[in-house]
């Protein structure tokens, strides 16, 4: 297996600058389009009835990246593959994971909640995860003695930081001030701009892969198989930890997906930005990983939210 996941290594997906200018804006496009969903009383929502907020967060920014740890120290893929599978535990949830969570029959207001102090808290919960389960994996790929393939990454907190704070807090902010203040414009835009923002994103990851084909049809087996059993292992610690919690049905199918639904179009940014990561490193691993996870994540999280709408729920809130 790693034999074949080293070739991902050396292969070099890097954008033009506007490319990489149009990535950003996309990215930043999609979490305005996620912000309108949002209002303050969410917020408000979080501090009046906080458990299940509370096990959401654990579940996505604590567990999810443990866990994840825990897999890729048993797994002991090369290390851009394992720093690909870091950063995508280490986002905040997808976009899509509101309008999964109202398919599955889950508690809509919850899932928007969780969005809304999950995709602020990434600001600096994403940075914080990534250098700190970053740089364990580092140390002990390493210290294992692992073979010659040594990766020189210097995780730079302070840039990761800042690069978030721009594509998720100013947007969100710009998102919140039009729900707040624009209700009416608001109901007009957000259908179109969560559309065309997915679109748009898809299309991204198609150029991605598409660019070096023949390089990934050599490892879609490898990289399938351990986007499937990661996506699996976040889905079930948002299930799990809900479940061990006593928290109500609804509940617990909403933390499942905002655990299990991460924002992949984040990662990629991250992992083009040439202050994080210089140009000159081969990364191929960690974007074709966070390119797959993008299309997967939509297809399991669709396929669970789908089961689930099939079957009842009591609406009974446990305290």
């Amino acid at each position: 297996m790693k034999e074949a996941l080293e070739i991902l290594d050396h292969v070099r997906l890097n954008f033009s600058p506007t490319g990489l200018l149009a990535l950003n804006i996309t990215i930043a496009f999609i979490m305005f389009g996620v912000a309108l969903d949002i209002k303050w009383q969410h917020f408000k929502d979080v501090i009046m009835k906080p458990k299940s907020a509370i096990v959401g967060i654990i579940s996505q920014f604590i567990l999810l990246p443990a866990i994840t740890f825990a897999f890729i120290v048993v797994l002991n893929p090369t290390p851009t593959v394992a720093l690909g599978m870091i950063l995508i535990a280490a986002c905040p949830g997808g976009n899509i994971s509101n309008f999964m969570s109202s398919m599955a029959k889950g508690n809509i207001a919850l899932s928007v909640s969780l969005t809304a102090v999950a995709t602020l808290a990434a600001t600096f919960m994403t940075p914080l995860n990534f250098a700190l389960w970053g740089k364990l994996y580092l140390n002990h790929y390493n210290a294992a003695g692992a073979g010659s393939y040594l990766v020189p990454i210097e995780i730079d907190f302070i840039q990761m930081v800042q690069t978030v704070v721009i594509l998720l807090g100013l947007p969100v902010i710009l998102g919140l001030f039009f729900s707040q203040y624009l209700p009416k414009l608001t109901q007009k835009i957000k259908k179109p701009i969560r559309q065309l923002s997915i679109i748009i994103f898809i299309g991204f990851v198609i150029v991605l892969l598409s660019a070096n084909f023949s390089n990934f049809l050599r490892v879609i087996q490898v990289v399938f198989l351990i986007v499937l059993i990661h996506n699996a292992l976040a889905l079930g610690t948002g299930f799990t930890v809900g479940s061990i919690m006593k928290l109500p049905k609804i509940d617990r199918r909403s933390i499942t997906l905002e655990t299990g639904i991460q924002n992949s179009g984040l990662a990629l940014v991250l992992m083009f930005n040439p202050k994080i990561f210089p140009p000159d490193l081969e990364l191929g691993g960690m974007t074709v990983i966070a390119a797959w996870w993008g299309v997967w994540h939509i297809i399991s999280g669709l396929g669970i939210s789908w089961l689930w709408s099939k079957k009842s729920v009591y609406q009974a809130v446990v305290q």
